[in-house]
């Protein structure tokens, strides 16, 4: 899987690469159960072994199964960076792994390159698995690991190759009906419907077997319901991008909060801005109206009050990250993608020569694309 975010309460483990590397809670349990797994396979398989042994050589094989999804994700990695497209992160959570792409390919070719590196990474190490297996005739523990290693890696292809979102087949499904159509969300919204189709044949088929065979049915349908619910959320956004496009934030850029003068001290901050109003987050302007930086309530409480009256607002206000604001022309798509990239609740809005016109805000976003009638307070 290539489109989605783990990052949020994850443990980052370092970087390989130059992309962060990061571990979600969930991990460690799948990795506790396929641990258990194996070794109880192998405890079964070679009596000889005595003690912690199978255990052991169990938790090996499922580090190198996740170092295998490692190198899926990584095989998605290279393909954006090779369009230069940035890689955000790369997280192994309880479904397997993510690559957190910054953001879609240029052209459908492009986005189906990305689709199929992953899979065919996978293809690579079955192949390589294998030929070790043919080469060197490993008998014993080594053997079963090298079997196993070798399925699992051609099971993981052939299950994300299954045509839906978020799997790697839906992915390259998207991009071959955006290729034929030009639409790209129309690729996205056929996607995401066969997605759903197989997050329920998953369902369906897990529950079954949980029925007739046992608890592993159960991790089955589990796993479906991962792939329906995420691609119905694709479905949703494909519809809200729809619904936005051809539109630019010149038309859904609003004026509802004042600006604080760059010149001014803390205590006018304080008594005109902070105390007079809930809001968390104030932007600063200079004299020509140009954006400069934000405040934050929060630091009045890092100073004396006695103090507010010689320290000035540009003291200690913080910079606007670029990425953090918007055009007038720029696509109210490309817009709403920004605020949910940097979670946040609004967006700058500038003329070319940094003056603040407004705001975009996503509760605007929201209501127009759920059929509300557009009509923001400039």
């Amino acid at each position: 899987m290539n489109e989605a975010t783990q990052e949020k309460g994850a443990l980052r483990v370092g970087s390989l690469f130059g992309i962060p590397f990061f571990i979600d809670a969930s991990w460690f349990f799948i990795l506790a159960l396929v641990t258990f797994s194996y070794g109880s396979g192998l405890a079964g398989q070679f009596p000889e072994w005595q003690g912690v042994v199978p255990w052991l050589v169990g938790l090996i094989a499922a580090l190198l199964l996740f170092t295998s999804v490692l190198l899926h994700e990584l095989g998605h990695s290279f393909a954006a960076m090779a369009q230069g497209i940035p890689v955000r992160s790369i997280s192994l959570f309880l479904f397997g792994g993510v690559a957190r792409i910054e953001r879609e390919s240029t052209s459908p070719w492009g986005s189906l390159g990305v689709a199929l590196a992953g899979p065919l990474v996978s293809v690579a190490l079955f192949g390589l698995f294998t030929g070790m297996q043919w080469l060197f005739e490993p008998t014993g523990g080594t053997a079963a690991i090298l079997t196993l290693l070798a399925s699992i890696n051609l099971a993981l292809a052939v299950f994300n190759m299954l045509p839906g979102l978020p799997l790697d087949g839906g992915n390259a499904l998207k991009a071959i009906v955006w290729a034929i159509t030009g639409n790209q969300y129309k690729g996205i919204r056929v996607a995401a419907f066969t997605g759903q189709g197989v997050g329920l044949l998953m369902m369906a088929a897990g529950l079954f077997s949980a029925v007739t065979s046992g608890f592993s049915g159960l991790w089955f349908a589990l796993i479906g319901w991962f792939v329906f619910s995420n691609a119905r959320s694709y479905s949703q956004y494909a519809q809200i991008q729809d619904k936005l496009s051809g539109l630019t934030a010149a038309e859904a850029t609003v004026r509802t909060e004042p600006t604080v003068p760059v010149h001014a001290s803390l205590r006018t901050f304080a008594d005109f801005y902070a105390l007079s109003t809930e809001q968390p987050v104030f932007l600063v302007t200079d004299y020509e109206g140009r954006l400069v930086g934000r405040i934050s309530r929060s630091r009045l409480t890092q100073f004396e009050p006695e103090k507010w009256s010689s320290i000035n607002v540009s003291e200690v206000m913080e910079p606007v990250d670029a990425a953090e604001t918007a055009t007038l022309t720029q696509p109210l798509s490309e817009v709403l993608n920004r605020l949910n990239e940097k979670s946040l609740p609004r967006i700058p809005v500038l003329y070319p020569d940094g003056r603040l016109v407004g705001q975009v805000r996503m509760k605007d976003i929201q209501r127009f694309a759920q059929g509300d009638r557009w009509n923001p307070a400039h």
